[in-house]
C-alpha cells in the first residue's frame, strides 16, 4: 500500500524517494501482540513493540530519470550484459506511477570476478540498503523465513528485519553463493525463496517467527552462484541467469589501473606514489582475479613504502604462485 510523495537529499547519483509504502499492518501486529500470554514469549513481544514503535511505512525508491552508470561499466567491464538490463528496467519506470520493479538476478561465473562487489556496487547506487546472506556459511535454514517462536533462541529471517529495521520498502537482498545453500534434516534453506521471488506472494509473505503478513513484494533480490546444477529449476525459472565470464586483459588492466588510483586517491599517503603505475606492475597485476587486485595493490604500495619509494615495482607485488594460479582470462 503506497501513500503520499516524500523527497529525501541523497548522495549524488542516486535515485530520489518517490513514495511511501506501508510494508504491514499495525492493526495485525497490535493483534498478535495482544493475545501473547503475560510473562511469555518476550522476544516475540519485543520484536512487535519494536514493529509498532517503528511504524510500517518505509520509502519507497524510483527513478524520475537513469541515474549515472558510467563509473559502473568503467569499474565492471564484465558485468556491462547486468548492467544493460538494469538500466532497461529501470526506464520503463521512468517519469511513471509505477514503483520500481527489477526482476530477480542470478549472478553466475567463477569465483573472485566480482559477483559480490557487482551487488554491493548495485545496493549503493539505488541507495535503499542491503541484506545480505551468504549460503556457503549458513549456519540455520531459517536464516531467510525464520524459525518458529517456539523454538529456542528463534528469532524472525533475515528478509523480515531488512524491511523493519531498514528504512526501505525496496532493499537489495543478496543471496550470495546460493548454490552452497545447505539444508538441515529435511529443512530446505531455500523454502522461502519459492514464494519471494514471485511479485504476488511475496505481498503477503509471512515469517515463521513473527507471523505477521510482509510485503516483501518490493525487495530487489540479487543471488550470486558458480554452479547452476545446484540450483533448483523453479528458483532458476524465477530469476534472470547472467553468465558473467572473467575479464578479458584488456578489461582486466582497465580495473587494475581503475583501482589503483582509487586507492591512491583515498588515502593521504597516496600522495606520496606516482599518479599511475609502470606498465610492466599494471600487467602483472591484471593478471589477478579482480577481488584479488586490491590485496595486492595495498601490499605493494606498502612494500614501496618500507623501501622509501613512490614508485611500485614487480618485486612489490605478493607473489601471485606462492598460493593459487591466476583465474584464466577470455581471448
Amino acid at each position: 500500500m503506497s501513500s503520499g510523495n516524500d523527497r529525501v537529499p541523497l548522495a549524488h547519483g542516486r535515485l530520489p524517494i518517490a513514495s511511501m509504502r506501508s510494508v504491514y499492518r499495525v492493526g495485525d501486529v497490535e493483534q498478535r501482540l495482544d493475545k501473547l500470554p503475560q510473562r511469555e514469549h518476550e522476544s516475540l513481544r519485543a520484536t512487535y513493540e519494536r514493529m509498532l514503535e517503528k511504524g510500517a511505512e518505509r520509502f519507497q525508491v524510483k527513478p524520475s530519470g537513469l541515474p549515472a552508470m558510467g563509473h559502473l561499466y568503467e569499474e565492471l567491464p564484465n558485468f556491462a550484459e547486468v548492467l544493460d538490463e538494469l538500466r532497461r528496467q529501470l526506464a520503463l519506470c521512468q517519469h511513471s506511477a509505477d514503483p520500481l520493479e527489477i526482476t530477480p538476478m542470478l549472478l553466475l561465473g567463477p569465483p573472485g570476478i566480482g559477483k559480490t562487489h557487482f551487488a554491493r556496487e548495485l545496493a549503493e547506487l539505488l541507495g535503499t540498503g542491503m541484506g545480505f546472506v551468504s549460503m556457503s556459511s549458513l549456519t540455520a535454514g531459517w536464516v531467510l523465513s525464520g524459525a518458529s517462536s517456539q523454538w529456542k533462541g528463534a528469532r524472525p529471517g533475515k528478509v523480515f528485519e531488512t524491511l523493519v529495521d531498514g528504512q526501505y520498502a525496496n532493499p537489495v537482498m543478496v543471496v550470495d553463493e546460493i548454490d552452497k545453500a545447505r539444508g538441515e534434516h529435511a529443512y530446505d534453506p531455500l523454502g522461502a525463496l519459492y514464494s519471494l521471488l514471485e511479485h504476488d506472494t511475496a505481498e503477503a509473505f509471512i515469517d515463521e517467527f513473527a507471523e505477521v503478513a510482509i510485503d516483501a513484494s518490493q525487495v530487489i533480490w540479487i543471488a550470486t552462484a558458480n554452479d547452476e546444477r545446484a540450483i533448483p529449476e523453479p528458483i532458476l525459472n524465477r530469476m534472470n541467469v547472467f553468465e558473467v565470464q572473467a575479464p578479458d586483459r584488456d578489461a582486466a588492466r582497465a580495473i587494475a589501473l581503475r583501482l589503483y588510483g582509487k586507492i591512491r586517491a583515498q588515502h593521504d599517503w597516496g600522495r606520496g606514489f606516482d599518479p599511475q603505475p609502470a606498465d610492466a606492475v599494471l600487467a602483472r597485476c591484471a593478471q589477478l582475479a579482480p577481488r584479488e587486485m586490491r590485496r595486492a595493490w595495498m601490499t605493494a604500495f606498502g612494500n614501496a613504502r618500507l623501501d622509501g619509494r613512490g614508485a611500485l615495482e614487480l618485486r612489490d607485488l605478493p607473489d601471485a604462485n606462492a598460493r593459487r594460479n591466476p583465474i584464466g582470462f577470455t581471448h
